[in-house]
């Protein structure tokens, strides 16, 4: 049985995306699964059972990157193709059943909605799969001694990101003498090129509890990272997504984007956020030359969620 499977370009939506796809192969045994995704989520696979291959889809003009990928999975009998991207692929390939996701801008999680294109019963939460070499990275990157607080200050677009002084302010307080944290060990998080956004937290840490993994780690291995941490807070990003999916206690940090689609989802996850968001806009807004846009949610908004999360969940680590 082959199934080819079908999901985003950002890493955010590729994870919540998982849930279906374990869907599929807890209810297909011994399907042979590929792939599709774009390069910067196609890390995320590499555990997966069962797995074929994974074909990362560069973007090409005019649409091309469609017949790249046709060309390479046109010559297979599919017994399933899901296409979370609403593409035409599906229909140009011989399949015995195709699950194609059309987008919706109802206020509805976006998890929910991917669920709906097998009308399951309940969400399909998140899941990644990791090989033993990332779970032994982790160990040697956060051995055992103490809990962590994980930190992702970055984002892929600057108006998503809080300003990197109030990280400093809420990583001082949370792991301070009387945080909720005292004297954690401090692991930042964050992708290739996003160093220069997080140096300025990362210099903050005291050296004796920080660990470095901006830029540092795989997808997997960064996983297996946060799956060591104690509580996560960050910014509306894919690394959001896959702390919650860890199922440590997981804040996001929202303004420019919707939670009702992108909260972190489980039941040990929760949201701060700046201003509404049919008010965060300004006056001529143009997103190619904005700054932040999480200007208004304040330390003490963030530190109060943080903390009434914390004590939600119960100290788990």
């Amino acid at each position: 049985m082959n199934v080819l499977f079908v999901t985003s370009t950002r890493i955010g939506d590729a994870v919540l995306s998982t849930g279906l796809l374990d869907h599929v192969i807890r209810t297909r045994p011994g399907a042979r699964v590929t792939v599709a995704c774009g390069p910067a989520a196609a890390g995320l696979f590499a555990g997966v059972p069962g797995l074929a291959r994974v074909i990362a889809m560069p973007k090409r003009r005019y649409g091309l990157h469609w017949f790249d990928l046709w060309r390479q999975v046109v010559p297979t009998a599919w017994s399933l193709v899901v296409d979370l991207r609403g593409s035409a692929l599906a229909w140009g390939l011989l399949a015995r059943e195709r699950r194609v996701y059309r987008t919706s801008d109802a206020l509805v999680h976006r998890l929910c909605q991917l669920s709906d294109l097998f009308a399951l019963p309940e969400p399909a939460a998140p899941r990644l799969w990791t090989l033993p070499q990332h779970d032994e990275a982790a160990a040697n990157l956060i051995p055992a001694g103490g809990p962590v607080l994980a930190l992702g200050p970055t984002a892929n677009w600057i108006g998503k990101q809080w300003p990197a002084e109030r990280f400093v302010a809420l990583m001082e307080r949370l792991t301070g003498p009387n945080g909720i944290l005292p004297g954690a060990r401090v692991a930042l998080f964050g992708g290739p090129g996003e160093r220069a956004a997080a140096a300025p937290v990362l210099e903050a840490i005291p050296a004796d509890r920080r660990i470095d993994l901006v830029g540092t780690v795989d997808l997997l291995t960064a996983y297996a990272c946060l799956q060591r941490a104690s509580l996560y807070v960050g910014n509306d990003s894919g690394l959001m997504h896959m702390a919650a999916t860890a199922g440590i206690p997981t804040l996001g940090l929202f303004g420019p984007s919707r939670d009702e689609h992108y909260a972190p989802w489980g039941a040990k996850a929760a949201v701060a956020r700046a201003v509404p968001y049919d008010k965060i806009f300004p006056p001529g807004y143009d997103w190619r030359n904005t700054g932040t846009l999480m200007g208004s949610l304040s330390v003490e908004s963030a530190a109060a969620a943080a903390e009434d999360l914390w004590r939600r969940c119960g100290e788990t680590t």
